[in-house]
């Protein structure tokens, strides 16, 4: 096989190689871009369920106080 040839099927390896390479870049960008809106949306819960609690803990004191529980 001449060199020419060889160099020829390098490069051929190489832009299949490359096309590969930008498929499996693709597909991990939309996994990232699904994880990260995914992430932001676990965090607003979380925040939304931290104020429900801390709403619940304010709260807590005074429904002792008044039904004459342990101050």
């Amino acid at each position: 096989m001449s060199k020419i040839q060889e160099l020829a099927d390098r490069v051929e390896r190489l832009l299949l190689r490359h096309e590969e390479l930008k498929r499996t870049n693709e597909l991990l960008q939309q996994q990232l871009t699904a994880v990260t809106t995914e992430r932001d949306s676990l965090r607003s819960r979380l925040g939304a369920a931290r104020a429900r609690i801390d709403a619940l803990l304010e709260r807590l004191p005074a429904d002792l106080d008044t039904k004459g529980g342990p101050q």
